[in-house]
């Protein structure tokens, strides 16, 4: 039987060492940081003030408290609604399928300053893990309409 033996000086063998353990620290960084939602630039939506906000932040005057809130738990895959849905998110850079197997939580505002429409239309926001991860704004009615967030633009803006 043979047996090989290599003879590595202390000072290799601590060099060595002392890249594995960077390369490891390396890694642990980079994967917290993917995990810390601070570092994904969402912002955090924890309570209502902070939804609110961020909703005036994109141009939109709301009442200050939503008139409904629900929860709901989406489905592991997106099927048909969600997936048309989707397409409207994607446009705005969300992307509903990051929730898909989650719990999910709409709040619906009523806007108080959408364009030549003082009254009737709502936005909703939904929430995963205190994350907006889709949104819409809508108007019921004969001509109503769906659209995502992004404050619309006036002929004369």
């Amino acid at each position: 039987m043979l047996i090989w033996t290599a003879r590595v000086s202390k000072k290799k063998t601590a060099v060595i060492t002392a890249v594995i353990l960077i390369a490891v620290l390396a890694v642990v960084v980079l994967v917290g940081n993917q995990a810390d939602p601070a570092v994904s630039g969402l912002p955090q939506l924890a309570d209502n003030d902070a939804r609110v906000s961020y909703l005036q932040s994109m141009g939109w005057e709301v009442d200050p408290e939503p008139v409904e809130t629900l929860q709901f738990l989406l489905p592991e895959k997106l099927e048909e609604p969600y997936l048309t849905y989707n397409e409207l998110q994607d446009s705005q850079g969300f992307d509903l399928s990051t929730a898909c197997g989650k719990q999910v939580s709409r709040f619906t505002y009523t806007v108080t300053n959408y364009p030549d429409r003082p009254e009737g239309v709502q936005l909703n926001l939904y929430i995963c893990e205190e994350q907006p991860v889709a949104g819409d704004i809508l108007c019921a009615g004969a001509d109503g309409f769906q659209d995502t967030l992004v404050y619309p633009t006036t002929e004369t803006d």
